[in-house]
Parts: structure tokens; C-alpha cells; sequence
């Protein structure tokens, strides 16, 4: 009984345009500020946003301790051969990647390798060295021991042959030159893309799932009877849109907040200067992207009468989602390009590509005047349904048929 005394007094102030706080504040404020007000009591939201915070600190720090702690694989050898080409591959991957196990025999380095002692003994054989491991031998260790030896005997035989390795190894040097280089390693800018298009896909998943079921919780329980009859229906529909927009651009700046942190943490704070300009571009396309989306998941809400037919009202806007996420995470350079010029489509799509290429400044000026024009489009459209829609009760709407529909 008290929820609704408190909502027919919100009701009472909105229609008055007074509320108690003494300041003159148009309905569609009071809307927004109860749904921000109700989220930020909501449990289930609060734990869920530290959830997400907790998996990006983990994302960004975890594997930077792991690769602090990651200790030099033991190699055994049983002559100075062996352990020199074991040195020479230190030398040649720049850190001490392989640790020298001296041992007397073969047999004895290959019971290591059995016992997991070593992580592979390197062992003399009349072609050169063989590399003994138990069930498997890892490619990567194997290519720079490869190396190694390739190095330490070619150097041996041009000693014998009178040539100094300078000499040997005149003309070999090979030098990697990028006609278009990306802003940020590959690797880097691989992991990022993604989890850009995660973020967007995520909360505007999360949030737009809120604001249906919200719509629907009011709808069951005839509250939104009492706020039509003060509030009019579009000023709820912009109040459910901006508060939610504003909840969710708080959760994207704490989890960039976070982001940042880690990376100064772990010392990759030099990544900064390229992911910042980026970061900016992608607020830009969140902000119109999900303002569009919200549109849409309320129009959802105000479909259904019940929380069970949400699953087919919502899944217009799911695909919305899942389909360009695929695109913007997974797709080719081709098919990307042409994502980022779609709407909802590149607010996933076009953060990235700033990421992994240099895009000229003209792409996402003009994907932004797109988005911007379709997002006045959807949220006029679904203004026009939620209208339409809100206090039908009875039964279950399909998108056509609430377009018919004339507003009581």
C-alpha cells in the first residue's frame, strides 16, 4: 500500500509540476528520477554492476600477475652443447625464458621429463639435438630452441670455415614495415574491439531487459492507470528512456574508471593515449544507440501484459543486438566496414575499427549523422506505440497490430 501512496503522490506533483523540493521540474524529470531512485535500491542491479566490475579488473590485472609470476621453463641437457644452445635461446627471445638442468645421462633427463620435473630435455643425436617431452612438447618452445641451434652450429662452422658471425650473418637481417599500421598492436586491438562490442551488447541487454519488465510490473500491477490519468504517457515513456540512459552511462564511466586504474596498475598506461580519443567516440555512440534501443524495449514492455511474453515481444530488439554484435566482434574487415555505417550496428562496429585501423575522420562523423537521424526516427515510431499501447491490458500486442491501433 505504501509503493502506491508513494506513486500517487509522484503522480500528484507531476501533474502540478511542484514537487515537494520546492523546484519546478517537468513530469518526465519526476519519471526519471524515480526509475534511477528504484535501480539504486535494486539489489540484483547493484550486485550485478560490481559483478561487472570485478570481471574487468580481473580481465586487465590477472593476466598481467600470471605473466609476472611466470617462471623460466627448465630445459635438461647432459654436455655444454646443449647448454649453450639453451643460453643462446635466451639471448635470442631477449629474457630468460629456459632455465640449464644439468644432468649426467639421457635416460636420467628423460625421467625428469617423465616425473614433470623439466618441461623438455634437450638431448645430442648424429643429425644435431632432438627436443624429448612427455606426452606433448610445446611449438613455441620447440621453434626457439630450433633457432637456437640453427644459430650456435651455423656460428661454429663458419669459425672453422674462417668467417666471423658478422660475416655470416651479413645480409640476413629482415625488417617488418606496415603500409597501413594499426593504432594499437594487433593482439591489443583484437581483445579490445571486443570487448567494446561486449560492453555496448551487455548493458544495453541488461538495462533494456529492466525497462520492459518494468513497464510490464506497472502495467500488471495498474500503476501506470494512476500516472497516465496525471502524467502524459510520453512524458513516462521520455522518463524511463533518460533515466535509464543515465544509470547506464554511470555503470559504463565507474567501469571505465576501473579500466583505467587497472591499466596504470599493471604499467600498460601508455595504452591510454590511443584507447582515450577512442573511449570518447564510443560514449558518443553508446548514448544514440541505446536511447534508440530503450525506445524500443519499453514499446516491449507496454506489448506484453505479462512478465512470460516478454520473451517474444523483446526479441526484436535482442536481434538488434546479437546480430551486430557478431558483426562488430567476429567479422572480416569487408563486412565490418559496412556494419559501422548501419545503425545499433555501429555502436559496436566503429569504436573497433577506430581501435585495429586508421579510420578517416569523415566515417564516423557520417555514422554518427546516421544513427543520430534514426534514433529521432525510432523513438518518434515507438513513442507513437507506446501511446498506443500502454494501457491495453487485455492481451498480448504484436508490433503491426499496435501500429493500427488508435490512441484512446
Amino acid at each position: 500500500m505504501s509503493t502506491e501512496l508513494k506513486t500517487r503522490k509522484a503522480a500528484r506533483s507531476a501533474s502540478a509540476g511542484t514537487p515537494s523540493d520546492g523546484g519546478v521540474r517537468h513530469p518526465w524529470q519526476l519519471v526519471a528520477e524515480r526509475e534511477i531512485v528504484t535501480k539504486l535500491r535494486d539489489k540484483t542491479f547493484v550486485w550485478s554492476t560490481a559483478f561487472m566490475l570485478f570481471l574487468v579488473i580481473a580481465a586487465i590485472v590477472i593476466p598481467s600477475l600470471l605473466a609476472g609470476n611466470d617462471s623460466p621453463d627448465k630445459i635438461a641437457v647432459v654436455n655444454d652443447g646443449a647448454a649453450s644452445v639453451v643460453q643462446r635461446a635466451n639471448a635470442v627471445a631477449g629474457e630468460t625464458a629456459f632455465e640449464v638442468r644439468r644432468v649426467a645421462s639421457e635416460a636420467e633427463a628423460s625421467q625428469l621429463v617423465s616425473d614433470g620435473e623439466v618441461e623438455a630435455a634437450l638431448l645430442p643425436t648424429a643429425a644435431g639435438y632432438a627436443v624429448v617431452g612427455d606426452d606433448q612438447v610445446d611449438s613455441g618452445l620447440v621453434g626457439q630452441l630450433r633457432e637456437a641451434v640453427t644459430n650456435d652450429v651455423m656460428e661454429r662452422n663458419a669459425q672453422r670455415s674462417g668467417l666471423s658471425p658478422a660475416e655470416l650473418r651479413a645480409g640476413t637481417v629482415v625488417e617488418e614495415r606496415l603500409l597501413n599500421p594499426g593504432p594499437l598492436p594487433e593482439i591489443v586491438a583484437g581483445f579490445a574491439n571486443i570487448a567494446l562490442a561486449m560492453i555496448f551488447y551487455v548493458t544495453a541487454l541488461g538495462f533494456g531487459m529492466m525497462i520492459a519488465q518494468s513497464v510490464v510490473q506497472e502495467k500488471e500491477s495498474r500503476v501506470v492507470e494512476i500516472l497516465a490519468a496525471a502524467v502524459p504517457i510520453r512524458a513516462l515513456l521520455w522518463g524511463k528512456v533518460i533515466g535509464n540512459s543515465i544509470l547506464a552511462m554511470g555503470q559504463i564511466l565507474i567501469i571505465g574508471a576501473a579500466a583505467l586504474a587497472g591499466l596504470m596498475f599493471t604499467g600498460k598506461g601508455e595504452l591510454l593515449d590511443v584507447v582515450a580519443p577512442v573511449a570518447g567516440w564510443f560514449v558518443l555512440f553508446f548514448v544514440l544507440g541505446f536511447v534508440a534501443l530503450a525506445g524500443l524495449w519499453a514499446v516491449a514492455g507496454s506489448l506484453a501484459t505479462r512478465q512470460e511474453d516478454l520473451g517474444s515481444t523483446t526479441l526484436p530488439g535482442q536481434m538488434l543486438l546479437m546480430i551486430p554484435f557478431f558483426f562488430a566482434a567476429f567479422a572480416g574487415p569487408g563486412p565490418k566496414e559496412i556494419a559501422s555505417f548501419v545503425p545499433i550496428a555501429s555502436s559496436m562496429a566503429m569504436p573497433g575499427r577506430m581501435l585495429t585501423e586508421d579510420v578517416p575522420l569523415w566515417q564516423p562523423l557520417a555514422a554518427i549523422v546516421i544513427l543520430l537521424l534514426t534514433t529521432v526516427v525510432i523513438i518518434r515510431v515507438g513513442a507513437r506505440l507506446y501511446e498506443r499501447t500502454l494501457l491495453q491490458t487485455g492481451r498480448k500486442l504484436g508490433y503491426r497490430e499496435a501500429y493500427k491501433l488508435k490512441v484512446e
